[in-house]
């Protein structure tokens, strides 16, 4: 079994804001590998599906961004998880709109989801799936940036991107990263 995490702010004037990309990416895994309806649980919103022959139990925190690991950890500590049976889908500054990146363990990188989870589970083993948004350009622009509705331009590239990261779900459930990576960056090369 294991627990994939979309990262978000629940209010649904906040549905479309850069920040909210794992949680659009967990919505489209859920609904497109015919996962259970949401339910509330966690302080967060669960559904339960299988991808790629492994139980996947989905999170979508409730408890907004800042607070991720206050709905992670009691998840966790239920399905009695290690940080390694996690997977985090978040928004990434640092990559270029639509490219991702997994990685297991790491900084929170000025990530305050991430840095929440930090606190709340017992190390920061868990995997990340970085879901590139792009960066302003400048440091002082960084909060309305994630806090900003994505473009309609940007439809082009959010989602195949996130229809590509859907499909490719099973490479990541069966613990593959890199070949989920290249499977996505194939299916999304010249998007945008």
């Amino acid at each position: 079994m294991k627990l994939w995490v979309g990262l978000g702010n629940p209010e649904p004037g906040m549905a479309r804001h850069r920040h909210n990309i794992g949680f659009m990416a967990i919505d489209i895994i859920a609904d497109r590998h015919g996962f259970t309806p949401w339910r509330r649980r966690f302080s967060g919103l669960v559904a339960e599906g299988t991808i790629g022959g492994e139980k996947i139990v989905a999170l979508k925190p409730l408890t907004y961004m800042n607070d991720s690991g206050l709905s992670v950890q009691p998840a966790a500590a239920f399905y009695k998880l290690e940080p390694a049976a996690i997977t985090v889908f978040h928004d990434e500054l640092d990559l270029a709109p639509g490219k991702i990146r997994v990685k297991q363990g790491g900084g929170a990188a000025g990530h305050n989801g991430l840095r929440s989870m930090d606190q709340h589970l017992a190390a920061p083993e868990y995997w990340r799936v970085r879901l590139g948004i792009g960066h302003p350009g400048d440091k002082a622009r960084v909060h309305g940036w994630v806090l900003g509705n994505f473009a309609k331009g940007d439809e082009d590239w959010l989602i195949p991107t996130l229809e590509s990261v859907s499909d490719a779900a099973p490479l990541l459930a069966q613990g593959k990263p890199e070949e989920f990576m290249t499977r996505v960056a194939l299916e999304t090369k010249g998007v945008g």
